[in-house]
């Protein structure tokens, strides 16, 4: 077990408050490194948001070809005011590190100690061996998905989750039609004079399965939203084609669904760091030969049982004659759109860590930035994290004290 020490309900500051507290700005050092894992094609700032930070007085160095594979070459980083270097490791030595990707063990050996690292945190993807490494190195890490934004809202998770579900019901239409490995329904997502549409089956009635069911509605198909929460669905509904179906969850209803299921979309969001399991794997084996699974949850731990990390690729594969595409970062397939998305948010978001003084300051101040935290000069702030990876953690109550 490890070692954990209680504290008290943090007291929520209120924005006037952290408005009024007296800060002086400060002067950032930012380094972008070239993405190699997990077929990553997005970049967290475009040449535009570079070029703002440049002239709000920060430093960004970014290793060459890093906006490739999202449409930003080196010569616009270049006239953005960037230095653009062909080392790694120079980029690994700037005193924040703003990636996608979580850094690989080979990347985290590159950085030099007691920096920052703002990244996606992709919690299925990673290991015990992925937070000592991080905590060895005493790093301040934030996690981008779980920033929260006035609204008490992921801005980032929202703008992926837009992209992810139109991705899905579209992914969903190529396989049903395309199959794996040749096996396939052959089937539309339209339905055509006397023939009968899809039937789409859309698990969670957030962003990215309110956009599942838009898409897919587009297309033709017919489609059930179910979710856990009444609210969530009378919300979706208003949003959503009159012909949607939707229904609370419930293990019964929900299989008798799936058995009958052409695509099925899994989009619930994370409980307390993991997504929850509502399709167990003897409702999957019930389900059509050759029908479709698409896990959008992947990326917090996927909400069926049989669903396992894919990539781009190799994204399918076969298990009870049912085909699962569990991809985790759908959204990099379309890396400019996805990267100009991301930049909208991140670039801000740098510079308000400017304004409160630094990430330290900031961190002390913004209970907003302080959402997305999860390791503190090398301590885990997160108590699911400690518990389940068997490590030291605390409490950022603790650690900045109750304001």
């Amino acid at each position: 077990m490890s070692d954990y020490i209680s504290w008290s309900e943090t007291s929520w500051a209120t924005q006037e408050e952290r408005l009024a507290v007296d800060t002086k700005d400060a002067q950032l050092h930012i380094g972008l490194p070239k993405e190699r894992e997990m077929n990553e094609h997005r970049i967290l700032l475009t040449p535009d948001s570079v070029q703002m930070l440049i002239n709000l007085g920060h430093d960004i160095k970014i290793e060459s070809g890093a906006g490739d594979l999202a449409g930003f070459n080196d010569s616009m980083y270049a006239d953005a005011g960037a230095e653009i270097t062909s080392s790694s490791l120079e980029v690994f030595q700037c005193e924040i590190i703003a990636k996608v990707a979580p850094p690989t063990e080979e990347e985290i050996s590159k950085m030099k100690g007691n920096q920052t690292l703002i990244s996606a945190l992709q919690l299925r993807t990673r290991d015990r061996a992925y937070f000592k490494a991080l905590s060895d190195k005493k790093i301040t890490a934030l996690a981008l998905e779980e920033v929260r934004d006035l609204l008490d809202q992921s801005a980032l998770r929202i703008a992926m989750s837009e992209i992810a579900g139109q991705m899905a019901a579209r992914v969903g239409a190529s396989l049903l039609s395309e199959g794996l490995n040749g096996l396939a329904k052959g089937k539309l997502m339209g339905g055509i004079p006397g023939v009968a549409p899809a039937n789409v089956v859309v698990i969670g009635a957030g962003i990215a399965g309110v956009s599942a069911v838009h898409a897919a509605r587009g297309m033709g198909a017919a489609v059930v939203l179910v979710d856990s929460a009444i609210n969530r669905l009378r919300e979706a509904q208003a949003k959503c084609d009159s012909s949607v179906i939707t229904e609370v969850i419930q293990e019964i209803v929900l299989g008798k669904r799936l058995r009958a299921a052409d695509v099925v979309i899994g989009a619930l969001g994370p409980v307390d760091g993991r997504t929850p399991l509502v399709v167990s794997e003897q409702m999957v084996e019930q389900m059509p030969e050759s029908s479709v699974i698409i896990d959008i949850s992947i990326d917090s731990g996927g909400c069926f049982e049989t669903s396992e990390v894919t990539s781009h690729d190799i994204p399918t594969f076969r298990k009870y004659d049912v085909i699962h595409y569990c991809v985790p970062n759908m959204a990099s397939a379309v890396g400019h759109t996805a990267s100009i998305a991301m930049s909208n948010i991140v670039g801000p978001m740098i510079q308000q860590l400017a304004n409160f003084g630094g990430v330290q300051e900031s961190l002390h101040y913004d209970l907003n930035m302080r959402a997305g935290l999860y390791l503190y000069r090398g301590l885990l702030t997160k108590r699911h994290l400690g518990e389940h990876f068997d490590l030291p953690f605390s409490n950022d109550a603790l650690l900045f004290g109750n304001l």
